[in-house]
């Protein structure tokens, strides 16, 4: 690294949550640990012809929008967690920026503008992770067993004793389990601890997957009933792939969420895809489905619909309502979910590959009122495109839908497909805004609808 003693003035923030400012020369210098306002010296890590990028190693002319992080391992000194990148800027400014983010993907990268901007959904900065994949590592040489997140730009685990973003309880749990895989047998072979949280009346559900690479021996079974016992967790098994995972032992409370605005509860395995903050979702459906607003003699199609998320809320407002889905496990849990929920009438539901879609796929299933749409950050190309595709030649018999809502993970995607939706399918956009899930990462999630004049 080549230090600068050069004061550089940070004139914005880009998505991975670097200062942007420009050096004596012109040339861009992205440096981490550095806020819009502030004056700062860089250490330089890398540099190109056009850019370099840097540490921040003096501050002058602080921003106000500077906070004292909330964690003790976050930070850019060696060993810090890389779990969170936003931690040092007011949760309020995090979510201008990410904002700013949806807008100017889809303004660059698809020359599109969206006539509203929603107001940005929010929810509590810490303490919602109600999913999480936690690495593990035992540390021959030190004596010890780490637990926790990968540390900043490393594969080394970071050495956490707590997470504050998880909830209290489980932050609680990292040092324990770090004694407990200590003091198994198989303690080399545990490579990962994943976390997935239910809601009940009566309190929480923590479950633990355990990825076990040797056959679970009974005395480290035993020790994980005990850890159960005493601190409150359901313990589930994975020997192979994801479809292996199973209870260590029968029983105990179902894992599941609850959608209270359509009165729904949402029972689910813990590998099933979930949203990683509950009460933002329970927000993110209900404006959803508001912005959808399907009528009672409509029929829906929520492309991608995994569990039924939006689904069974869609079909208590819908006259019909088809969920489409790549896994056919998740399209088995739908279909489950509908008869807890007494929806079985409203909804039905089909596995097929989402990536292949085909103009000829979309005049097969049927015209439908409205989509739903909520791809994985790969987006929604082939869909976009063969409804692009049917623009140009419309068949038919067939009919778009009037109205499109676009929940996206990933806003390079979204403004891909809204591209193709805008400029080649007939629609605008009308409305776009930010979904805070992730609080203190570069995790943007949003939302846009596209309506057809």
């Amino acid at each position: 690294m080549t230090a600068r003693d050069e004061w550089l003035k940070v004139d914005s923030i880009d998505l991975e949550a670097q200062g942007v400012a420009r050096n004596a020369e012109g040339k861009v210098v992205f440096i981490e640990g550095a806020l819009p306002g502030e004056e700062v010296q860089v250490q330089v890590g890398r540099s190109k012809n056009a850019w370099e990028q840097g540490v921040m190693t003096a501050l002058r002319h602080e921003s106000s929008q500077r906070v004292r992080p909330g964690c003790p391992h976050f930070g850019l000194h060696a060993g810090a967690c890389g779990g969170c990148k936003m931690q040092h800027l007011d949760a309020a400014a995090q979510v201008a920026v990410k904002q700013r983010v949806l807008e100017d993907n889809l303004q660059h990268l698809a020359k599109v503008k969206a006539d509203n901007i929603l107001r940005p959904i929010e929810g509590p900065a810490w303490g919602y992770r109600y999913r999480a994949r936690l690495s593990v590592r035992h540390v021959a040489r030190k004596g010890t067993v780490l637990v926790g997140f990968h540390e900043r730009k490393s594969r080394y685990v970071a050495d956490m004793q707590v997470c504050p973003v998880l909830p209290a309880a489980v932050s609680a749990l990292l040092m324990p389990l770090r004694a407990l895989i200590g003091a198994m047998d198989q303690r080399d072979r545990l490579p990962q601890i994943e976390l997935a949280i239910g809601q009940r009346l009566e309190g929480p559900v923590v479950a633990l997957v355990l990825r076990h690479l040797e056959p679970m021996g009974a005395a480290d079974a035993d020790r994980l009933r005990s850890f159960g016992s005493v601190h409150g967790v359901q313990w589930w098994l994975q020997p192979k792939g994801p479809d292996t995972v199973h209870l260590l032992d029968e029983g105990g409370p179902e894992l599941a969420y609850a959608l209270p605005e359509f009165g729904l509860t949402m029972p689910f395995k813990p590998t099933d895809f979930t949203q990683v903050n509950h009460p933002i979702n329970s927000v993110l459906v209900g404006r959803a489905v508001r912005l959808l607003d399907p009528r009672p003699g409509e029929r829906v199609i929520d492309w991608f619909c995994g569990l039924g998320n939006f689904t069974l809320p869609i079909a208590t407002r819908a006259r019909e309502v088809l969920g489409i889905e790549g896994s056919e496990t998740l399209v088995q849990r739908s279909r489950e979910n509908a008869a807890r929920n007494g929806l079985s009438a409203q909804s039905r539901f089909t596995a097929r590959n989402l990536f292949e879609l085909t103009p000829d796929d979309l005049v097969a299933y049927g015209g439908a009122d409205r989509w739903l749409v909520d791809p994985p950050r790969e987006g929604a190309f082939a869909l976009a495109k063969a409804l692009a595709d049917l623009h140009a030649a419309p068949r038919e018999g067939w009919a778009p839908p009037r109205r499109i809502v676009y929940v996206s993970c990933n806003p390079a995607t979204l403004a891909r497909d809204a591209g193709l939706l805008v400029h080649q399918a007939g629609y605008r956009c009308s409305a776009a805004g930010a979904v805070n899930m992730f609080p203190h990462t570069a995790h943007v999630e949003s939302m846009a609808v596209f309506d057809r004049d």
